[in-house]
This record gives structure tokens, C-alpha cells and sequence, in this order.
């Protein structure tokens, strides 16, 4: 399992695999509600599109495939990229897809007709995170030549190249107000930029690889997982906190919508909840058989999905 991802609406689960299928699910406990076919090859990333009506999946085929989330069917197959699709990314709208590939590019597409709008080069290895702005106008890539991109959502032109990453860029993410980019390393760091300048704000480090790092959704604290979670003041880089995961490497971290709370997924197969002030640990969920890759909260923040090696989705 690769990328999980709750509705808009938090009523349904969506998730890619290796076993080459994407399933979606009603978010009550473990009921499958359909399996969407029409491939032959292992996706990395499966999302919903805002309004929920869509589900988007990049595939190591090198296609960008959409289903329509209430009838099931395949609705378009987005070609262009020349290698696999590491990631993908609705516009706030929902009106475009931003992808990113081992072919080295960054890929703009109409969501609706599956024409491909723009090509962004520039980068000189896989990209395997990109993300689209609050507001829609811009993108940031993150890839394996170390550098975070900046671009024009609209004319695809290069805006900024953040470099100072020593090792490829594990993920990236803009802040809730879109004046911050934040990004993961395995050069053992989180870093901080100006989304305007281009310019380090700030640099965070651990002593391992920087797996996943995100922003709290007010965007005063940034959470980012390696050997140890740690928390962050977003504006002073102080370090608020830091726990070890107990067992090994944290794959995946992520706050809750009101704040309070961090989920962990980690290489030792489970599922950890923590206190988002404290860093207390409040529960330790466990089942899964394989490295958990990725957890995220409903959007009302009742319930936790957690996506695994061992081919399952869980929610608790």
C-alpha cells in the first residue's frame, strides 16, 4: 500500500497498492466498497479530487488514470509521462492535476478532458512529491537532485529553485497561508522557505532521514518524522518536543484538523497516537504485518486511516 486518503466529505477511503489495484472504501469499519480496475500496473498514489466525485492514481505504467468515485467506471487515462508516476495532486478546485515522474518531469493536466497542459523541466532526477498552492497559482516540487522547484501553475514558468538539500527530497508541502514550502530530506533535515523569495528560512534537523514533515493546520507548528517525531515552533524553529517512535523509523506523520493530536506510521507495523503539545503517547495501534507508509485523519477527526505494506488499509 502505498498512499491512502479520506473524502472531502470523510464518508469514503480511497487507497493505491502494489497488488495493482486501487480500492475505495465507505468509511465505517472495514466495509469494501469497491475495487477500480482497468490496469496493469502498480500505482504509487491514489487521492480524491475535492469534491470527492473523482479518484486519481499515478501508475509506474507512466499513466495518470481517473475514475468516476459513484459509478466505478474509468473515465480518462492521462498519457505523456515517459516513466512511472511517482505523484499526483488535484488543484484546490479541482480543476487540474499536477503529477510528478521518474521521467524527471512535473506534469500539468486538465482535470475534466485529460488534456496535458503544461511540462515543467528543469529537475535532473525522479520527482517524487509535488503539491499545489492554497489559492491554486503556484506548485512545488520536491525531487531526487535535492532541489525544491517553484512554478507557475498557470504558464509552467520556473519561479524558484531551492537548493542547500544535500540528499533527494523525500517530500514537500506548502504552508496552510501559502507564504511557506516545507520540505523532507534524507539529508537528515526539514527545511523552511519563503514561497516568494526562494529564501532558507530555517533548517530542522534530526539525526536520520526526514521521511514525512508536515504543518499544523493553523501553521504555527511543523511536525516531521524520522528515528524520532519531533515538533517544531514553524515561526522561531524552536524544538517544542521529540519522541522516539519506540520501535523504528516514523514513515509517516500527521496532525489532526482541530490540532490537538499527531498520528505516526511507522517501520515496526504500527499505528501511534500522540498528544500534539506533549508529545505524550496516548495510544499504540497495532495489527498491521508490514511497515505502515502512510496514516491521515477523517476530516472531523473521529477516525484515523492508516495504509500498509502488508496490502491492507485500516481505520481505527
Amino acid at each position: 500500500m502505498f498512499d491512502v486518503a479520506f473524502s472531502p466529505d470523510g464518508t469514503r477511503i480511497v487507497s493505491g497498492s502494489r497488488d495493482k489495484t486501487i480500492r475505495m472504501w465507505l468509511a465505517e469499519p472495514r466495509d469494501l466498497r469497491t475495487t477500480l480496475a482497468g490496469h496493469e500496473s502498480s500505482k504509487h498514489s491514489a487521492t480524491f479530487s475535492p469534491d470527492g466525485a473523482r479518484v486519481a492514481a499515478g501508475l509506474w505504467d507512466g499513466t495518470v488514470r481517473l475514475w468516476d468515485a459513484e459509478s466505478r467506471e474509468l473515465v480518462r487515462t492521462l498519457v505523456g509521462h515517459e516513466d512511472g508516476v511517482l505523484s499526483v495532486a488535484f488543484s484546490p478546485d479541482g480543476a487540474r492535476i499536477v503529477s510528478g515522474s521518474e521521467d524527471k518531469t512535473v506534469r500539468l493536466w486538465d482535470a475534466t478532458t485529460g488534456e496535458l497542459l503544461k511540462t515543467l523541466k528543469g529537475h535532473g532526477q525522479w520527482v517524487p512529491s509535488v503539491a499545489f498552492s492554497p489559492d491554486g497559482k503556484r506548485i512545488v516540487s520536491g525531487s531526487g537532485d535535492k532541489t525544491v522547484r517553484l512554478w507557475d501553475a498557470t504558464s509552467g514558468q520556473e519561479l524558484a529553485v531551492m537548493s542547500g538539500h544535500e540528499m533527494p527530497v523525500e517530500s514537500v508541502a506548502f504552508g496552510p497561508d501559502g507564504t511557506r514550502i516545507l520540505s523532507g530530506s534524507r539529508d537528515r533535515t526539514a527545511r523552511l522557505w519563503d514561497t516568494e523569495s526562494g529564501e532558507l528560512l530555517m533548517t530542522l534537523t534530526h539525526e536520520d532521514w526526514v521521511f514525512s514533515a508536515a504543518f499544523s493546520p493553523d501553521g504555527t507548528r511543523i511536525v516531521s518524522g524520522s528515528a524520532t517525531i519531533r515538533l517544531w515552533d514553524a515561526t522561531s524553529g524552536e524544538l517544542l518536543g521529540a519522541r522516539v517512535e519506540l520501535g523504528d523509523q516514523t514513515l509517516a506523520v500527521a496532525f489532526s484538523p482541530d490540532a490537538t493530536r499527531i498520528v505516526s506510521g511507522s517501520a515496526d507495523k504500527t499505528v501511534r497516537l500522540w498528544d500534539a503539545e506533549s508529545l505524550e503517547l496516548l495510544a499504540t495501534l497495532t495489527g498491521h504485518e508490514h511497515y505502515v507508509l502512510s496514516v491521515a485523519f477523517s476530516p472531523d477527526g473521529t477516525q484515523i486511516v492508516s495504509a500498509s505494506e502488508d496490502g491492507t488499509v485500516r481505520l481505527w
